[in-house]
């Protein structure tokens, strides 16, 4: 007999009808509101519960602890890498993983294109954004965006499908809607080889204000699994 998790499922519903009530309040022009769920010190059998219970995206943040949990995963488990990645880690996930979030500068980029390349694949990313220009996160400066952008571009095994930030803990409603204009603004630039499908912002205490501002994939943790050892990524 399979293990319940009342708790999840409570979680499970109320996160949708908050994120219904938000889309509907606010009908977002980027299309459909996608859940992402953050898998981040979350025990597997955790995670493959709300993976049964709908919940089939998987957001993870370190490469040692996804290759540790990685073969207990529910089949139907799609993942995503959002959490900040070194170079010299790309190799581990390049044929494991659906998209990369993090890609925040064009270092990166070209190893994935590298390694994509050397995999006969194409490795859809985000460009991360530091929206908030904090020291201790990763991404672009928005300032910098359309040049790391243009040169993505140029990278054959790579796919520039959007933006991810992560807006500061607590700022102002302006952050997501810079974060919008930003999106919308590469949108239209009309640089060849990139496609604005995904605004990935949001988390569990701010993911309704996100949608609000076009988010149409946010990021949960805490408010799915409960209180961890967490920081800024769910």
């Amino acid at each position: 007999m399979k293990q319940m998790y009342p708790q999840i499922l409570d979680n499970i519903k109320r996160i949708r009808e908050k994120t219904a009530e938000a889309s509907a309040r606010y009908p977002n022009k980027n299309g459909e509101v996608k859940i992402m769920a953050v898998t981040k010190t979350v025990d597997p059998e955790l995670i493959n519960f709300a993976v049964q219970n709908g919940f089939d995206l998987l957001g993870e943040n370190r490469v040692q602890e996804y290759l540790s949990k990685k073969d207990s995963y529910d089949p139907a488990a799609k993942v995503h890498f959002i959490g900040n990645l070194q170079t010299n880690k790309v190799k581990y996930i390049i044929n494991e993983v659906e998209m990369i979030q993090s890609v925040s500068g064009i270092k990166l980029a070209n190893e994935i294109n590298r390694l994509a390349a050397k995999n006969n694949k194409v490795m859809d990313v985000l460009l991360e954004v530091n929206i908030g220009s904090e020291l201790t996160k990763g991404g672009a400066a928005p300032d910098q965006l359309f040049e790391l952008a243009r040169e993505a571009s140029l990278l054959e095994n790579i796919h520039v499908r959007g933006l991810m930030a992560i807006p500061p803990v607590g700022c102002g409603e302006e952050i997501f809607a810079q974060m919008n204009e930003l999106f919308q603004k590469l949108g239209e630039s009309g640089i060849k080889g990139i496609d604005m499908d995904i605004l990935s912002m949001g988390m569990s205490g701010d993911y309704e204000l996100a949608i609000k501002h076009g988010s149409n994939l946010v990021r949960i943790g805490t408010a799915l699994f409960g209180a961890r050892n967490y920081n800024t990524e769910g």
